[in-house]
Formats: C-alpha cells, structure tokens, sequence
C-alpha cells in the first residue's frame, strides 16, 4: 500500500533533493525509498524504475533552469542578455549539484511536460541569439557552442578541475565575453555554403 499523501510528483522532488545532497550518480531508489520512508516496492507506484525516475528528474531540472534562464534575459539583449542567462546556468549549477547533471539528458519525446521544457530552455537561447542576427541552422550551431561552454565550464569547476592560480569567476567571465565576440562575428550558414561553391 503506497504511503498516504504520495504521488510521482513528490516522489520526483524528492528525488531531486536528494540529488543535490548525495549526487547525481549515487541518487538510488533505495535511498529515495528509505528517505521517503516506505518499502522500495512502493515506489513502482510511481516510478517505473530508474530510468524513470532519472527522465522525470531531467524533465523538472530542465525546466527550472529554463525558467531561470527566461527570467534572466527579460528586457536585455545582446552580451548583457548572454551574460544573464550564461549567470543563471552557472547559478543554477552550483545551487543544484545533483539534479543539474540530469538538465543534459534530451527530452523525452513521450513526455509532453519535458519537451517543453526543453523548448523553453533552447527558445530562452535562441531569442539571444536573436539580438545577434543568428536564426535558423546558425542558432543551432551557436546553441551547441554556447551550451558546450558552459556546460565544459560547470563541470570541470564542479570536479575541482581548475587548479591554476586565477580567480574562477573571472575565467567564467572571460569565457562568456568570449563567446559574445564570437556570436558578434558568427560565419554565417549561407557564406560558407557560397565558399564551398567556388572553384
């Protein structure tokens, strides 16, 4: 008999607590099952399994960065809208150790709430790039840079992979200002496909 009061949504935030306390890699169902206080078997009730339980647990991590992203951005535009949004991520990643792993896991597309998710964390991107001039294929190019930068960041700083003597935050700035030069002179899509037509 499943615990009174319990639902896969609490079974998820849970979940995600525990994450952030323990990690994102030694987040089990046995552990959630002992903090919630019920028999591991109850929590099939809920959740299929891990696997489940990791896709319910991306899909509410996704969509709070992205949230957090959006909020970010309102009423800026260019490098101060990158800055923004680049600040949050990196919040978000700091304040949520164990369930910001999840946040890289594509959507399910069974799951009508994480493709949305996933929509609105890639749209909140894509409307900076805007302020760039990037759209269509450039956007998904420099969607991937942007997000392979961060995400390189975040977790080469999560692991105590910055060992040099120099401020962290000052190299995370740098990385970004970077990243805005670079969106400011993005090859565009249409002139490298007219290079290669040439002889």
């Amino acid at each position: 008999m499943p615990r009174v009061g319990l639902n896969q949504q609490t079974v998820v935030r849970e979940a995600a607590r525990l994450a952030d306390e323990v990690g994102y890699r030694q987040l089990t169902l046995a552990a959630l099952a002992s903090r919630l206080g019920v028999a591991l078997p109850s929590l099939y009730k809920h959740v299929r399994g891990a696997g489940a339980l990791d896709q319910k647990l991306s899909a509410l991590a996704t969509a709070e960065l992205a949230t957090e992203m959006t909020t970010a951005a309102v009423g800026r535009a260019g490098g101060d809208a990158l800055r923004a949004i680049a600040d949050a991520y990196r919040g978000y990643a700091h304040r949520h150790p164990g369930r910001y792993p999840a946040t890289q896991r594509v959507p399910d597309p069974a799951d009508p709430e994480h493709v949305e998710a996933g929509e609105r964390a890639v749209g909140a991107i894509f409307a900076v790039l805007r302020g760039y001039g990037l759209t269509d294929d450039d956007a998904v190019d420099a969607t991937r840079a942007l997000r392979s930068a961060l995400h390189g960041f975040v977790s080469l700083e999560a692991a105590g992979g910055f060992g040099l003597p120099r401020d962290v935050d000052r190299s995370y700035h740098q990385l970004v200002a970077g990243m805005d030069v670079a969106f400011r002179s993005w090859p565009r899509a249409r002139g490298i496909v007219d290079q290669a037509d040439q002889p």
